[in-house]
């Protein structure tokens, strides 16, 4: 019974190094190429407030979630990000091609949630920072970018790359 138990955990160990590896090597090849000035760019939120990322990741580190109304995969991403931010964590999210503001406005409101959000209605943020998989997690810490992953992620995930980053 013991050697069953210990083959049984080897595998475990075996898979789960495996699905590690594929999805270090998967984010590797999907992150988006960030300009150097990322955390420098001018944005604001949709009820007209500046947002300095560089700023907003100075005292502890700051999640940008880039998503979209119509991505599939964000749907299951996006409840933890907004549960994250009920809770007072630093989130600022990006709604990547997903209507003009009233549109984008109304859909949070359906929703019921209160992320902070920039509008990227014409999708050019999400070219200049090279993002092309929704969801991106781009997590940043005194201005710096210390880690990016693509597709879906789960709240002990995210709040994991967090605390890394700090």
């Amino acid at each position: 019974m013991a050697s069953k138990l210990t083959r049984l955990l080897r595998e475990l160990v075996l898979w789960l190094s495996i699905g590690a590896a594929v999805s270090i090597a998967v984010d590797y090849f999907r992150q988006p190429a960030l300009p150097q000035n990322f955390s420098a760019t001018a944005l604001q939120t949709l009820d007209g407030e500046p947002v300095d990322l560089a700023a907003m990741s100075r005292d502890r580190p700051l999640l940008v979630y880039v998503w979209a109304t119509w991505c599939g995969v964000c749907r299951y991403t996006t409840p933890a990000v907004a549960t994250l931010a009920a809770e007072g964590g630093n989130v600022m999210s990006v709604a990547l091609r997903s209507g003009d503001n009233a549109m984008l406005e109304k859909w949070l409101a359906k929703k019921k949630m209160t992320l902070p959000t920039v509008n990227d209605a014409s999708g050019e943020l999400a070219r200049q920072w090279d993002v092309q998989v929704t969801p991106t997690l781009v997590v940043i810490s005194h201005g710096e970018v210390k880690s990016i992953t693509t597709g879906w992620t789960s709240s002990w995930g995210i709040r994991l790359r967090l605390w890394l980053a700090s």
